[in-house]
């Protein structure tokens, strides 16, 4: 694992008011995460885990405390960053692996993973096909997404995470809907990321792919339990 401070989170907090209620989701949560480092986030159901993974990568504002992400602050810095700022960093920095697939059924695998690149720096076909072929799914370009098995979905969803050629992995429950046969084989996808240098931080509730991380945060009402 590298030693370059990729994720530098102080004091993060997320207030949401019902009424006269106040209820806090992330509670004043401070981690840091190196290049290359897998970070799992671990808790109960409402614990607070998708909040904290969501402002991690700026998806949701922190109500108080610093976010910074490869060396650029996002949240509590000398000034607030406009939308569009904060969507160049979405873009440059990070690559997304949603709880659902959310693969889009009239596309081929192939137009599938490089969609995101409409939007950003175009990588073009050869890069989708370099990065399924690292997935082990460059057969399956062609297909479409209901033509392919479960864990093939998420193999396509962690290309099209991939495609821009983010510093930060975020993933929501990458095991959730499969098999264990296919958990452990993603689990090695994401380990493998690692090696290239790539941070991989995840919420799961598969206690052994939380255990093969670098780094475990067990969250409960919001706040670090044990770490």
């Amino acid at each position: 694992m590298a030693n370059d401070m990729i994720i530098s989170a102080r004091d993060l907090s997320k207030v949401f008011r019902r009424g006269s209620e106040e209820v806090r989701a992330v509670d004043g949560i401070s981690f840091e995460a190196g290049a290359g480092e897998m970070v799992a986030i671990t808790g109960p159901s409402g614990s607070g885990k998708t909040t904290l993974l969501n402002m991690i990568g700026c998806l949701d504002n922190p109500t108080s405390g610093t976010l910074s992400v490869g060396g650029r602050p996002v949240f509590g810095g000398h000034r607030e960053l406009s939308e569009r700022e904060l969507t160049r960093i979405r873009r440059e920095l990070f690559g997304y692996v949603f709880q659902k697939f959310y693969l889009i059924p009239t596309l081929t695998v192939e137009e599938n993973i490089m969609l995101p690149g409409a939007f950003y720096q175009a990588p073009g076909a050869k890069a989708a096909r370099d990065v399924m072929k690292l997935l082990g799914i460059e057969q399956r370009y062609r297909h479409l997404p209901g033509e392919i098995s479960g864990g093939e979905m998420q193999r396509v969803a962690i290309a099209r995470a991939l495609i821009n050629g983010p510093k930060v992995i975020l993933a929501d429950e990458p095991t959730g809907s499969l098999d264990s046969r296919r958990a452990d084989e993603i689990s090695a996808i994401l380990h493998g990321l690692t090696k290239q240098g790539i941070t991989v931080v995840l919420v799961t509730h598969n206690l052994d792919l939380a255990r093969s991380a670098d780094r475990r945060l067990e969250i409960r009402d919001g706040k670090i339990h044990a770490e």
